[in-house]
């Protein structure tokens, strides 16, 4: 008896679901599931910017789901999760786009980007075409828009009155604190100082005995690491202006109809507007938080540092896969 109960209450449970999706509107059960996988936090400037515009502007067709802390696909595979059609959405830098296509790494080398503004004029350029279309191509992948993560400068023990950092010659001796790949090494010398291989975590002791001079990372992890405790000056050299692109399925794309198409593109490109806002907001209020905490903030001859800079990677390695005439392009569309 206990059986047949349990029978007749699952079929009146299934049948009242059928019911109730009988009654659903047809486009709210046709509805697609957009999953968007980033190692980043949920509290991340580009994760509340997609969350908050990105996911509310493609309601009617889909359903924005985003998993943080790379709690979905392993930090490193999302790109290739999206080819295998086991993920729709990710935010990808052009690191990443450069383990596959060698060429992407232009994109994340010493100024070749000048600002937040620079970064959309060149992604928007016709320059970008043969890069997006390669990686729809090949990969599986659209770049829907560029994202901006913020300005990499130069932050030293000594005070201004002891060093004044305006051209790449003055940073001559100077031991600084840079990641210890071979590119950002190269990059750390390109700047005219003595790259010094460190791990982060020993970074904050390091400046404090002074086994370094100095260190580069965005003002956020100057405060966040609390670097502003062991230095005195930041020169604003922005020598990285580092992005993300906004990555999305050419598969789920191609099946969209152009209006949710272009409502895709159009929350895309909001979303990482209203991200890029808020981050150059914060770096305002960092600034203003620094110079209270006594250090001293700077702009150097930016030309000078760049001119220097483009001129040491031009010939060298990093430069091989760049395709010809495409640094010059990106130039000319600088202020």
């Amino acid at each position: 008896m206990p059986m047949k109960i349990a029978r007749r209450t699952l079929l009146a449970a299934a049948a009242a679901v059928v019911a109730l999706s009988a009654g659903m509107p047809a486009e709210a059960q046709d509805k697609i599931t957009l999953r968007m996988s980033t190692p980043a936090s949920e509290t991340d400037q580009r994760s509340i910017a997609l969350a908050e515009v990105f996911g509310p502007a493609v309601a009617d067709f889909a359903v924005y789901e985003p998993h943080y802390n790379a709690s979905l696909v392993a930090q490193g595979s999302e790109l290739e999760s999206i080819a295998s059609g086991d993920l729709e959405m990710s935010i990808a830098s052009a690191q990443e786009l450069a383990t596959f296509f060698p060429e992407f790494s232009i994109f994340a080398t010493g100024y070749v980007h000048q600002d937040a503004a620079h970064q959309v004029r060149v992604f928007n350029d016709p320059l970008m075409d043969p890069f997006k279309k390669k990686v729809e191509d090949e990969l599986g992948v659209k770049l829907l828009s560029v994202m901006y993560l913020g300005r990499r400068h130069v932050n030293l023990r000594q005070t201004k009155d002891e060093l004044t950092v305006m051209k790449p010659e003055d940073l001559a001796g100077v031991n600084l604190r840079m990641p210890g790949t071979d590119a950002w090494q190269f990059l750390g010398k390109a700047l005219g100082a003595n790259p010094t291989p460190m791990a982060f975590t020993e970074v904050y002791t390091a400046l404090q005995t002074a086994s370094v001079d100095g260190q580069d990372n965005p003002l956020p992890t100057v405060v966040d690491a609390k670097f502003y405790e062991v230095t005195n000056q930041i020169i604003l050299t922005s020598h990285l202006v580092d992005l993300n692109y906004i990555a999305f399925s050419k598969e789920v794309w191609d099946s969209l109809t152009p209006e949710q198409q272009k409502t895709v593109q159009d929350a895309a490109d909001a979303a990482a507007e209203a991200g890029r806002q808020a981050q150059l907001k914060k770096e305002d209020e960092l600034v203003a938080f620094l110079k209270e905490q006594g250090l001293e903030i700077y702009e150097p001859d930016l030309e000078a540092f760049r001119t220097h800079v483009q001129n040491e990677y031009v010939g060298s390695k990093f430069a091989e896969a760049w395709p010809e005439g495409v640094l010059e392009k990106i130039n000319a569309l600088g202020n």
